[in-house]
């Protein structure tokens, strides 16, 4: 059966991050989730929207992704999201992601945003990165 290589590229983004020991410093341990429960200690990194393009040339299969990660924080100001979303893009921007059953061709960081939310409390980051994947030869 094949892979969804927008899953297994979230799957290898989550591995590295959870890896990196300067992310993970930030966050206070793992707290890097897909489904966030509603007793997770602040602050925290989500995956949100993934979107995936078809990429292909005439001889070869590929799929676009454009992928959203979310930084959490009750920190006062954004000092603490702003540190987050760099230690983000340190650990992501052109890295050898592993992506299993396919070939990451490249991984780069589009942009980010850090803001305070509307209930004054809760200052949240935007990561948004591009991935090109090419599924491996059979």
């Amino acid at each position: 059966m094949a892979t969804s290589a927008s899953w297994e590229l979230q799957k290898g983004i989550y591995q590295t991050l959870a890896a990196d020991t300067s992310i993970t410093g930030l966050l206070g341990g793992t707290n890097i989730y897909d489904d966030a429960p509603q007793s997770a200690d602040y602050p925290y990194l989500t995956f949100g929207q993934s979107v995936a393009r078809d990429w292909s040339t005439g001889s070869e299969d590929g799929l676009e992704h454009i992928l959203t990660l979310h930084v959490w924080s009750r920190a006062g100001g954004k000092k603490e999201t702003h540190e987050i979303i760099e230690a983000i893009r340190q650990a992501l921007h052109d890295a050898a992601v592993t992506v299993n059953d396919h070939a990451l061709v490249n991984l780069r960081h589009e942009f980010s945003e850090a803001r305070q939310d509307p209930d004054g409390e809760i200052y949240h980051g935007i990561v948004r990165y591009r991935a090109v994947t090419e599924p491996l030869a059979a």
